[in-house]
């Protein structure tokens, strides 16, 4: 959101805090694409939370195809279903799918997300206060599965109660539990961070591929979402045993930027003139990004900021003068010229040769 604010006349707010969070197009958002205008199969996604804050990883959008959340209280819950450890796996998500053998089928609404939604919902099936948030204490650190005998213990103060058998279930799976202040936090940051998404897209796409991408290909990136979706399905067919790390974080840029050019936004390749250092660039018209110099592989901050101090002295007239003005190896200097961010810039030989000499 900072990075936005840095230009006004597209900041409608006085403070980020007054971002709405209740727009109906923000929960669409979490349920389909059309909100974007874009069908699934154009983004390899069912939900357009590419970038979103705690909502665009592959295991949270899964979530959300699931669990279809469509109220803040119930995206809430996906946030501490996604922060917990064996909450939604094989417990959660057998539940609403009615998968759980001999358990019923149960709504999203009422599954266990946060640690403290195990209170509030003791005591409103009548079980006493404090039983309530000692069985809260003791679920939400995992021990029923470190002390079943303990466990089994609660279990039959708790079947004085109309506890369901689903519930006891769940809570005798679970390891680790989210608080949910952490999680509404979560969710309200992600719904303004989403606002931005709906309404300032070029910005929030330049904010989010500067700011939180770490891999960048830029041939691919540049080439158009056929090209970009082709290679996020190359990426993807890797076998998981050979998948490195900069895989992974090539994904995630290429999700995000082929849906952006889905949208109808272009990425340019790095260009002399108008890339930035490390951010990506807005044209002119808004309609598209100019990836950084920092984006070329071997083309560090540094290096990359001494190219954009040396061009802001004055302008590159030769790639000698550019070669001696800044600090770029010759190893990047050759992808520079096969990329053709050089452009119309001659060498001093074909200078010399227009001049005759």
């Amino acid at each position: 959101m900072k990075f936005v604010q840095k230009y006004p006349k597209l900041f409608p707010f006085d403070d980020a805090l007054n971002i709405p969070v209740n727009d109906f197009n923000l929960y669409q958002l979490m349920n389909n694409t059309k909100v974007i205008g874009c069908n699934p199969g154009d983004i390899c996604s069912n939900v357009a939370t590419y970038g979103v804050s705690e909502f665009g990883t592959s295991f949270v959008r899964g979530l959300l195809e699931e669990a279809k959340p469509s109220t803040f209280a119930e995206l809430v819950k996906v946030s501490g279903l996604s922060h917990g450890t064996d909450v939604w796996n094989d417990n959660a998500q057998s539940l609403i799918s009615g998968k759980a053998k001999g358990l019923p089928k149960v709504d999203f609404k009422d599954i266990i997300g946060c640690r403290d939604d195990i209170m509030v919902d003791l005591i409103s099936f009548g079980v006493p206060a404090d039983l309530a948030f000692k069985t809260m204490e003791f679920v939400r650190k995992g021990k029923p599965t470190k002390d079943e005998d303990k466990w089994n213990g609660f279990v039959e103060k708790l079947k004085n109660y109309p506890v369901p058998d689903w519930y006891l279930w769940s809570c005798s799976k679970i390891k680790y539990m989210f608080p949910k202040a952490h999680a509404t936090a979560y969710v309200i940051m992600a719904l303004r961070i989403a606002w931005f998404k709906l309404y300032r897209p070029i910005f929030f796409y330049s904010a989010i591929l500067s700011k939180k991408m770490v891999a960048y290909d830029v041939q691919i990136m540049s080439g158009g979402p056929a090209v970009i979706k082709a290679e996020l399905e190359r990426l993807k067919a890797i076998p998981s045993f050979e998948k490195k790390q900069k895989d992974e974080d090539l994904i995630t840029t290429l999700e995000l930027s082929l849906e952006m050019t889905m949208r109808g936004y272009k990425i340019y390749m790095v260009n002399l003139e108008k890339s930035e250092a490390t951010d990506f660039a807005v044209s002119d018209d808004l309609m598209g990004l100019y990836l950084p110099f920092g984006a070329v592989d071997g083309c560090g901050q540094t290096v990359a900021q001494s190219i954009v101090d040396a061009r802001d002295i004055k302008a590159f007239t030769t790639k000698n003068d550019f070669m001696n003005r800044t600090q770029v190896s010759k190893t990047v200097f050759k992808k520079f010229e096969d990329y053709g961010v050089f452009g119309n810039l001659p060498d001093d030989n074909q200078i010399s040769l227009d001049l005759g000499i």
